[in-house]
């Protein structure tokens, strides 16, 4: 911490459109900037939350309904004259998922330069974070990458799977843009040529180009991830490599247990593509081992802080958040002191997948145990989040079950004795009032 100047008088307001309550990253943002005695805002999904109940956020807004750039350039800049005392003050956004880093890209020219923004255009950031553009840039790159195929039809969908060979990895090139409760997942596992021609049928309803990705063989110690900021100068000296130990979907999810180890390889392959992008700003970049050829192959790049970022948090605290408001505040950004073996956990994922798969995915490491779990929820500074995630998640699941039960036993069927209801969902104010 005494390695770290911040300038505590530029607010940070953390920006997440996505309709996820469950987004531990939110909160990791939260307590990371708040614990330096910067003053957090955000806007997020609902007023009810549970990073609301941190105690390091100010104040909470929600999200434009129709979460469209030019909203949130609006909203942002309302937001700027309640949370500043002069006009002229700077606000520093902090994009926390990939539709949100593209719209204050969109915008940086008219809300600069108050609002602190790294110079990246639209554009740039479509070359990573659009999963057919990601696969183009790669190939022009010579960087390894899965087989990936873009179909123009639902018979060319269904042959390129044959090609690629069944199960392969179905996904939405442009994933922000799927419409809420339509049941689309933004990737999916297809086993048969009938559901990729099904998945195929429903692109008018994605509003997105469907991609076919050969599957890579999942096992242990095959999953890694790089996270990094990229300062204004082009260098990344704050970044990382981590080993994901497990994930939800079981094998093929977000992080639920990852771990900071060195990876030479990946790390390597994350710094010369940065350089080759002249990308600035956070990065959260998602790697896997092919073993038949030795080559670690990008799965993803998201432009913004991957979820488990905190995991790199060295033992003075910083990471890739404190050093993007120390950047763009033109503060010194120190050297990122490595703490191999530290340990992220994500609660409420991770026992979904021990329930999965009791095994572990990893090999041991010696002396690995030793070093800190930083829990995605539970803070002993802070336990209003954990507390009321338990009481969302324990409700989310009962509405699952409830949903299940009803599709077992059909509309309008009574449900077996003793099944509750499940709650009515809470409304949801525009503020809350800042303490």
């Amino acid at each position: 911490m005494l390695r770290q100047s911040f300038d505590t008088r530029v607010p940070a307001v953390l920006v997440r459109l996505d309709r996820n309550p469950f987004h531990h990253g939110t909160l990791g943002a939260a307590r990371s900037l708040g614990r330096a005695g910067i003053p957090v805002h955000a806007v997020i999904e609902s007023s009810t939350s549970p990073v609301t109940r941190s105690r390091y956020l100010r104040s909470a807004r929600a999200r434009p309904v129709a979460t469209s750039a030019a909203e949130l350039a609006g909203l942002l800049k309302r937001m700027a004259g309640e949370i500043t005392d002069s006009p002229s003050e700077p606000v520093l956004p902090v994009p926390l998922d990939d539709v949100s880093a593209l719209a204050l890209a969109r915008h940086r020219d008219e809300l600069g330069p108050r609002f602190l923004l790294p110079e990246q255009t639209e554009r740039q950031l479509l070359r990573v974070a659009d999963k057919g553009a990601l696969a183009e840039t790669c190939a022009a790159l010579g960087l390894p990458h899965p087989r990936t195929e873009l179909p123009a039809g639902a018979d060319e969908a269904a042959a390129m799977a044959w090609s690629l060979g069944l199960p392969v990895i179905a996904k939405w090139s442009r994933p922000w843009l799927l419409p809420a409760g339509g049941g689309l997942r933004s990737t999916t596992i297809v086993r048969s040529l009938a559901e990729v021609r099904e998945l195929y049928a429903r692109t008018p309803e994605a509003g997105s180009r469907l991609l076919l990705q050969e599957l890579l063989p999942a096992g242990r110690d095959l999953d890694w991830f790089f996270h990094g900021y990229v300062d204004s100068g082009g260098r990344c000296t704050t970044g990382a490599s981590g080993r994901k130990e497990r994930s939800w979907p079981d094998g093929a999810g977000l992080t639920a247990v990852g771990r900071w180890a060195v990876n030479p390889a990946v790390e390597r392959t994350a710094r010369e593509l940065l350089d080759a992008l002249g990308y600035r700003g956070v990065c959260d970049l998602d790697f896997r081992l092919d073993r038949a050829t030795g080559a670690y192959h990008l799965l993803d790049f998201n432009p913004r802080p991957g979820a488990q970022f905190r995991l790199f948090a060295d033992a003075d605290g910083l990471d890739v958040v404190r050093a993007l408001h120390l950047d763009l505040t033109g503060r010194p950004v120190p050297p990122h002191t490595p703490a191999y073996g530290r340990r992220f956990l994500v609660e409420n994922y991770t026992v979904l997948s021990l329930l999965a798969s009791p095994h572990r995915r990893y090999a041991a490491e010696p002396g690995a145990a030793r070093q800190r779990t930083e829990f995605a929820w539970w803070a002993a500074d802070d336990p209003g989040p954990a507390l009321s995630m338990g009481r969302a998640w324990a409700a989310h699941l009962l509405r699952r079950a409830l949903t299940a039960l009803r599709g077992l036993f059909g509309a309008g069927r009574t449900p077996p004795p003793g099944t509750a209801s499940a709650p009515a969902p809470r409304a949801s104010s525009h503020q809350l009032t800042p303490r």
